[in-house]
């Protein structure tokens, strides 16, 4: 086995006292990808199935190849980009691949922690790539620590890997083991796990994290067709290398992929769909499809709706790039307000680890987003964003925004207030630090300088995803959890039994 990090990239680490300040949005769940194609060069497949996923998380890049059951791994903190070359991947041989990258919820951030998670099993190596949130995490860690069980992170994935290498080592094979582990991990999990034998895929039990299935070439006439298929946390990680989408991992199956095929088995018959409505809204790239849709249609439904509950006298309406851009496009196209851009993002910022002056830190927003004076001049500017989460950014969008010449800011979002944290793999810090979970909408649009602020409600939210509204988990805009979290992790992150009331001014 392979294992290095990449010594020109260890430099580039922020120091505590340098970290950024955090963003004014959730931060992204990871990416996972997994692929099992014979005669295919499956590592550099991955890397650009990880290159369409780097929205997910840009912490930290890995993959890991299995050859004729030879296991080559090669992770490192940066972007996919930063991380791998030709050569790297060259070195990277074998029939099928699992790929991962991350932004930590669970576990800090550094090269322990980096995935895929590899152990050694009686079965022979196992990898295994993770997207979600156990929220049973302590209490697992521990049992596994009394069990005997070095761990070398302090990631969850880690405490996954072990109790499925736990249970192969006790006599059962890897589908065996596999589901025994999964019925000891609460929280979410969509799961693609590389093994000598072959590849699998899982989601828990409600599906908060997605997880998809294609295939490489055309698509198969039978269910059993060609050997060579993609699992990936979107459809848009199928579409870079040229597969087709089949259909979504469901909530409780594991999918096995082998030169036979693909096996399903349903290991929670009791499993209920609760996919994390923020996906749709957020993280999940527009050009990804769900529901048969691209999400692209469904945010601008979003728009439209919200134009619907909450009009606004402007004389033209824009979007906070790039999120904003379908449900500002749906607002124009509902109130017939003309659309404009109204703010030119610069598109190779990224996450920097050199730290602006504080005179630059005082221009505010302009490293990233940029107004053009001679559209927003004397106009009444409506601008539409997806979210708000603790404001800061607002603020500093609305003040260059007057300052640009606007004579009027009025803010509307695509989504409903956000009050409470999620404990499923989106950080969206504790309650203290949400803006809505301490104020109201009145008090939010005097703190970020709007004329006007309205948010979406949660019914029109729901109901423009044209889907069983039961079927999703908005516990960040409700606070009712798909299932219990156990102390100490909600103590951790929620701040009030009760939030106030979100209307619109």
């Amino acid at each position: 086995m392979n294992s290095r990090s990449h010594p020109s990239l260890s430099h580039r680490l922020p120091s505590a006292a340098g970290t950024p300040p955090r963003p004014d949005k959730p931060e992204e769940a990871c990416g996972v990808f997994g692929i099992h194609a014979p005669d295919e060069d499956v590592a550099t497949l991955t890397y650009f199935g990880l290159f369409a996923l780097q929205h997910r998380g840009q912490e930290s890049a890995g993959i890991a190849t299995f050859d004729h059951g030879t296991l080559h791994v090669y992770k490192a903190m940066g972007l996919v980009s930063q991380v791998f070359d030709g050569t790297i991947l060259h070195e990277l041989p074998g029939q099928l691949a699992v790929g991962h990258t991350r932004y930590s919820t669970t576990g800090s951030s550094h090269l322990a922690n980096a995935q895929p998670a590899i152990v050694e099993t009686r079965l022979g190596k196992l990898a295994l790539a993770h997207n979600g949130n156990l929220v049973n995490a302590p209490n697992l860690r521990e049992a596994l620590l009394q069990e005997g069980h070095g761990l070398v992170s302090t990631a969850d994935t880690e405490m996954i890997a072990v109790a499925i290498a736990e249970a192969v080592n006790e006599g059962k094979d890897w589908i065996q083991g596999a589901i025994a582990a999964f019925h000891r991990c609460e929280g979410a999990f969509s799961l693609v796990i590389g093994t000598p034998d072959g590849l699998m895929g899982t989601r828990d039990s409600h599906g908060i994290r997605p997880l998809v299935l294609g295939v490489l070439g055309d698509l198969p006439a039978e269910p059993n067709g060609p050997a060579k298929y993609v699992l990936a946390s979107e459809t848009c990680g199928l579409d870079i290398i040229g597969a087709h989408y089949v259909r979504d991992v469901e909530p409780g199956e594991l999918v096995w992929i082998t030169d036979a095929g693909v096996t399903s088995f349903q290991w929670d018959t009791q499993a209920e769909r609760k996919l994390c409505v923020f996906e749709m809204i957020y993280f999940s790239r527009p050009d990804s499809v769900v529901n048969e849709e691209t999400l692209y249609s469904y945010r601008m439904r979003l728009g439209q709706q919200l134009a619907r509950e909450s009009p606004a006298d402007v004389d033209l309406v824009m979007a906070v790039p790039d999120s904003g851009v379908p449900a500002a496009i749906g607002f124009s196209q509902e109130s017939r307000i003309p659309y404009a851009e109204g703010l030119i993002k610069n598109r190779y910022v990224g996450r920097t680890f050199i730290q602006p002056t504080q005179s630059m830190r005082e221009v505010g927003i302009r490293m990233k987003l940029n107004p053009l004076k001679d559209v927003l001049e004397g106009q009444r500017v409506l601008i539409v964003d997806d979210s708000i989460v603790r404001g800061t950014t607002s603020y500093k969008i609305v003040k260059a925004l007057r300052d640009a010449g606007a004579t009027e800011v009025h803010m509307r979002i695509s989504s409903p207030p956000v009050t409470h944290p999620c404990f499923f793999g989106i950080d969206t810090d504790n309650q203290a630090q949400l803006i809505a979970a301490n104020l109201s909408v009145e008090e939010i649009a005097v703190k970020i300088g709007v004329d006007s602020l309205a948010y979406l409600s949660w019914e029109g939210m729901l109901a423009m995803t044209h889907q069983d509204s039961l079927s999703f988990c908005s516990a960040c805009f409700t606070g009712n959890y798909p299932l219990n979290i156990p102390e100490p992790f909600k103590s951790s992150k929620l701040k009030f039994e009760k939030t106030p009331t979100a209307t619109a001014v």
